[in-house]
């Protein structure tokens, strides 16, 4: 967890937008310390008190509460200066990580000078790379959430002012403050606040047997009860015993329904339907070949000599074209003759004439070779005939070839129809075989319904059992209440004792086990900040009082009064450092004036020991006496200093500004 920003307006002597930079970090290198001075009574406090108030709201431990309620400290927190239109307002932006990832979240506060219903007004923004948004959710489980991030039980550890550590040191037990943290850190607060409730608990069962009245007895419902259970566990066997015998008959059914369509029970049955179908499918058949025979009769042998008729068909063409040539022969001269006796009427020069007359003697000469290269027509078929012959190559013989094709598949599917029947009817079983193996079926059947039948009835039997025994239940439920109460609290009083018995011993180990860690802690960084091995080896912590005890070298004890002030205030730091280590959280830590009744040698320590160490984020706020010039220089020295703010209290006018810088 870091503190990002701290913003105050209208809040105690801060006037207006006050906004505080908390960022650990300088130019992007990490400086744990925010530096942060002011006069007493110029709001150092106030700002403590403004991080508690919204981390916790009602809850918060502010030093100027006290025993005013919550809606009057919170009237009394306005600046008085606040304009009527504006509200007093806190914000505290943070940084943890959520779901692996860093995750910036922004609490805001702010109210009326005339709270409504004596509360502030709680906002918790989410904020991303762009922009922040409201999270109404969060904001309704926040004291759950900020539980579970800083519990307000050990936020003194870390939230703690120079008061603390100087009661802490004078004290020769801790204050009732830092025993809460205490409590709280070594799960101590828990266990006795268990005791306490269970003590409440006795307390309250005590009085409810005090006052109980005699009961009537129940023997009567119990025994019924405890009858009616019997009855149920025998029924419930006898469910069992009937389900294994239905099992049996189910299996006997199926083996005999195997064993009668194995060995032909089936088909013996359905002899008649096959032997039906056997005479449709033989009938089919003889249809089929009849029409075979029909084709035969027609046209369909000619398909068996196709080529001849094509040469035929090819002879009778050739013929046909002959005789026409013949007769275009005959037109043809009688058509020249016609042209030429014309062409004389022209008067056309004798040269042409001639070659006219060549040119028609020649085609003529050509036609009549046509004619007698031909063979003579033997075949002599009518041109009806021919057109009959085409028809049938063309279309009748592939329409035949067809409708062959088609009744030879059907009579061969009828064909394996009729093998397929007889080799069933073969198989099927004898008269005598088949009514053996349908006695067999029938038996078994009739078995698995009696059993059926049994189970159902033992099953319903145990239903009506469970039926009764839930309404003697709920008699018994309703009549005996009261005597089941004043059992339950004997007992819950008779189990308190044995319960608080244990949690004294775990209270106990568990003390033990937690401080001897924080007495390792608590050593380490008392000589650490002491810078004396010589004079302490261990610091002891009593387990009942927390008290703490300072042994040498030697194992002897050291007392406490021979500490001076600076030690003893170095010894009280050193308590707290050790409980925020063992606290096992990475939180920040804010100081509120931290040096006072030091020595310089001992304020050189802690500054150079303590303050850079205490947290990755240390807040200091400091009068000038405390971190002095010296001080201040030092620690800048050590690149520890990330942010220095000066509050600047002006005693007229009662105001505190915040500017950069420190006193020096």
């Amino acid at each position: 967890m870091i503190f990002l920003e701290l913003v105050l307006q209208n809040f105690g002597p801060y006037l207006g937008r006050q906004v505080i930079n908390l960022r650990p970090e300088t130019d992007e290198n990490t400086r744990p310390i925010i530096l942060i001075g002011g006069m007493n009574g110029g709001g150092k406090t106030t700002l403590m008190d403004a991080i508690r108030l919204a981390l916790y709201g009602s809850r918060a431990q502010c030093s100027t509460r006290g025993n005013l309620s919550y809606n009057d400290f919170l009237t009394q927190s306005v600046n008085r200066n606040t304009p009527p239109t504006e509200k007093a307002r806190i914000e505290l932006a943070f940084e943890v990580i959520q779901d692996d990832k860093p995750t910036t979240l922004r609490i805001v506060r702010y109210w009326e000078k005339e709270p409504k219903d004596g509360k502030d007004t709680l906002g918790i923004l989410l904020k991303d790379e762009w922009d922040e948004w409201p999270d109404k959710a969060l904001a309704n489980t926040w004291d759950e959430y900020i539980e579970n991030l800083l519990p307000l039980g050990i936020s003194n550890l870390f939230l703690f002012d120079g008061e603390q550590v100087k009661e802490l040191a004078e004290l020769d037990t801790p204050p009732p403050l830092v025993v809460g943290a205490i409590q709280s850190l070594l799960g101590l607060e828990l266990s006795e606040r268990l005791s306490a409730d269970l003590d409440i608990l006795v307390s309250r069962k005590r009085k409810e047997i005090a006052s109980a009245k005699e009961l009537a007895t129940l023997e009567e419902i119990e025994q019924k009860l405890n009858v009616q259970k019997d009855e149920l566990e025998a029924a419930t066997q006898e469910v069992g015993s009937l389900q294994n015998k239905l099992e049996m008959a189910e299996k006997k059914q199926r083996e005999a329904s195997e064993k009668f369509l194995y060995e032909g029970g089936k088909l013996a049955s359905d002899r008649n339907r096959l032997e039906k179908q056997k005479d449709h499918f033989t009938t089919q058949a003889e249809k089929t070949r009849e029409a075979l025979r029909e084709l035969a009769a027609g046209s369909f042998p000619l398909t068996l000599i196709s080529p001849l008729l094509e040469q035929a068909k090819c002879q009778a063409e050739k013929e046909s074209r002959q005789q026409q040539k013949k007769i275009a022969r005959d037109v043809l001269v009688e058509r020249d003759y016609r042209l030429l006796n014309y062409i004389a009427e022209l008067s056309l020069v004798s040269e042409q004439l001639d070659k006219i007359k060549f040119f028609l003697d020649q085609e003529n000469q050509q036609l009549e070779e046509e004619i007698a290269n031909n063979e003579s027509p033997w075949l002599l078929a009518e041109l009806e005939e021919i057109k009959e012959l085409d028809n049938f190559l063309n279309f009748g013989i592939n329409t035949a070839k067809f409708r062959a094709k088609e009744k030879l598949e059907e009579l061969e599917n009828l064909e394996i129809e009729i093998d397929a029947l007889d080799r069933q009817i073969a198989t099927a079983a004898s008269p005598e075989a088949y009514q053996q193996l349908q006695d067999a079926v029938r038996e078994a059947n009739n078995a698995v319904a009696k059993a059926q039948v049994a189970h159902e009835m033992a099953t319903r039997r145990c239903e009506e059992l469970m039926r009764a025994i839930a309404k003697t239940k709920k008699e018994l439920a309703d009549y005996s209440e009261d005597n089941i109460k004043l059992k339950n609290n004997q007992h819950i009083i008779a189990s308190v004792a044995k319960v608080q018995a244990t949690l004294k011993l775990f209270r106990e180990k568990l003390t033990l086990k937690k401080l001897n860690k924080l007495e390792i802690e608590v050593t380490e960084c008392f000589r650490y900040l002491l810078h004396k091995s010589d004079l302490v080896h261990r610091v002891a912590i009593d387990t009942q009082t927390f008290s703490l005890s300072i042994y040498d070298p030697q194992g002897q004890p050291v007392p406490k009064h021979r500490l001076s002030a600076g030690e003893k205030q170095l010894l009280a730091i050193a308590f707290l450092w050790g409980l925020a280590r063992v606290a096992g959280h990475h939180l920040p830590v804010a100081i509120d004036t931290p040096l006072g009744r030091l020595d310089s040698s001992h304020r050189q320590n802690l500054v150079e020991r303590y303050f850079p160490s205490a947290s990755h984020q240390v807040i200091l706020l400091s009068t000038d006496t405390e971190v002095g010039k010296t001080e201040a220089e030092r620690l800048r020295e050590l690149d520890a200093i990330a942010h220095e703010y000066l509050l600047k209290y002006d005693s007229s006018d009662r105001q505190t500004t915040v500017v950069p810088g420190y006193f020096w």
